[in-house]
């Protein structure tokens, strides 16, 4: 099971993955901001009897970290993040401060995951694709046996990330998509950071940033 929720102001999409056999589950990007978000994620755990083991993250940015420190606490576990992408998770405080952001509570992360590694929760499985460009430390969740990718923010609909923050890099992005993500089969699913899901397939014909 995929559950999406679009969470604050920037309409970041953050993932529940369950895995239907034993109601085991990850947290994706967990980009809930305000009381009200945060409390629909957690009920929509609690009605479904979802045992949460992990917190994932593809990357650092605000948007995809606002809900770190409640659901760490809300179901006690432990967050996982590229060791890269450390400076701008040390940084989002200040980030939040410049957009106006107030409220953001600060977290920390418990283990760094790399390319090649492998997250189970019940009869799922996660491998980690390293992918960066739009973040320095930013990966991609891969389900073979279901054929869908997390994508984080690499490759939208018709779109690829922003490469204009600090720590991005262009040339980086593009060949991540390149070398990574269109070498998985086109019929896999991505579903992004922000927006709708798309297919690779799709995306390797009619993406005009990496066609």
């Amino acid at each position: 099971m995929i559950q999406i929720f679009e969470f604050s102001p920037f309409h970041e999409n953050t993932y529940v993955i369950a895995d239907e056999a034993t109601a085991e589950a990850v947290i994706i990007d967990p980009g809930c901001y305000e009381q009200a978000e945060k409390e629909a994620l957690g009920q929509f755990i609690e009605a479904n009897k979802l045992d949460v083991k992990y917190v994932l993250l593809t990357h650092s940015h605000l948007d995809h970290v606002f809900g770190v420190a409640y659901v760490k606490r809300k179901f006690n576990v432990n967050a996982y993040l590229h060791e890269l992408d450390m400076v701008i998770f040390n940084d989002v405080p200040t980030r939040c401060a410049l957009y106006g952001l107030r409220g953001f509570e600060p977290s920390t992360i418990d283990a760094f995951l790399k390319e090649g590694d492998q997250f189970r929760f019940g009869n799922t499985v996660l491998d980690v694709l390293f992918v960066p460009g739009h973040a320095p430390g930013h990966v991609a969740f891969v389900n073979h046996a279901e054929r869908y990718v997390i994508g984080g923010d690499v490759l939208f609909k018709g779109s690829v990330g922003r490469t204009d923050f600090p720590y991005c890099n262009h040339a980086d992005l593009i060949n991540s998509i390149r070398s990574e993500l269109f070498t998985l089969p086109d019929d896999y699913t991505v579903y992004p950071g922000h927006m709708e899901p798309t297919t690779i397939g799709t995306e390797k014909q009619t993406n005009p940033y990496v066609k």
